[in-house]
């Protein structure tokens, strides 16, 4: 009986995704932003040369980035962007139906406030995994044709790195969504929070070595021939204990506070 209810709900927030063409734009979004580092990567010294006011005879020598090089700076654009414009797409996801009263109306009924969470938690988590998939694509596509071939390998762990950390940020504005009555003010906290873990973590290294503000760092390093192994499996752990931390909060402040009348 649950897990029907549960298809229901989840089926209501893929309906809502494309009636709202977030599974469209989104995605589209994500394509022409990964595709567009390493075709500026590759044409950039053409574009100094015609910019202009540069003396006569003047040369500039900048030294071609290797395919590696240019995924990983590719994925460092996703970290700031890529965040900004996924919070910025799910950032009513509780907050506007409360707003509208249509919260308290589904959570009369007997269905669990976990449910409805996860529910909006995993609708959340496809359009994530789309719009990078696509984003991801473009630009590994793009840095065959233009430089070199990369490891699939590394690719696909750096992808799966880098989506958990998408996740992270998309549950964190959930349970903002859930928490505060404006969806602008849910996104900002959410990006808030992300940016301090990744700061704090390039900071700290040693002592926050285990904290979910390493994905980012993880999924560069992926490129990195050099680099560790650095607590990965460890890290991932503890970014899904954190998520489902985050899903059980923002469950219980609904339970606590189902409409903005309750606020």
């Amino acid at each position: 009986m649950r897990m029907r209810q549960w298809l229901v709900l989840y089926r209501k927030e893929q309906l809502e995704l494309l009636r709202s063409y977030k599974l469209l734009w989104v995605p589209l979004v994500f394509i022409l932003y990964g595709a567009m580092q390493p075709v500026m990567s590759y044409f950039l010294p053409d574009i100094i040369a015609h910019a202009g006011n540069l003396p006569p005879g003047a040369v500039i020598t900048i030294p071609k980035p290797t395919a590696s090089e240019v995924m990983a700076q590719t994925l460092q654009q996703f970290n700031t962007i890529g965040i900004l414009i996924l919070s910025l797409s799910v950032m009513g996801i509780i907050s506007a139906e409360r707003s509208s009263g249509l919260t308290s109306m589904i959570l009369v009924k007997p269905i669990s406030y976990l449910s409805f969470v996860t529910a909006k938690w995993a609708a959340m988590a496809v359009l994530v995994l789309i719009a990078f998939a696509g984003g991801f694509g473009g630009a590994l596509y793009y840095t065959t044709a233009l430089f070199d071939a990369v490891g699939w390998q590394h690719s696909l762990s750096a992808y799966l790195l880098f989506s958990l950390w998408l996740c992270l940020a998309g549950s964190l504005t959930l349970f903002f969504s859930s928490w505060l009555r404006s969806g602008a003010a849910a996104a900002a906290c959410a990006l808030g929070v992300a940016a301090l873990l990744a700061l704090t973590s390039s900071a700290f290294p040693d002592a926050l070595a285990y904290s979910p503000g390493v994905l980012p760092h993880l999924a560069y390093s992926q490129y990195d021939a050099a680099a560790g192994d650095n607590h990965t499996l460890a890290v991932v752990a503890i970014t899904l204990v954190s998520m489902l931390a985050l899903l059980a909060a923002a469950s219980a402040v609904l339970r606590k506070r189902p409409s903005l009348d309750a606020i």
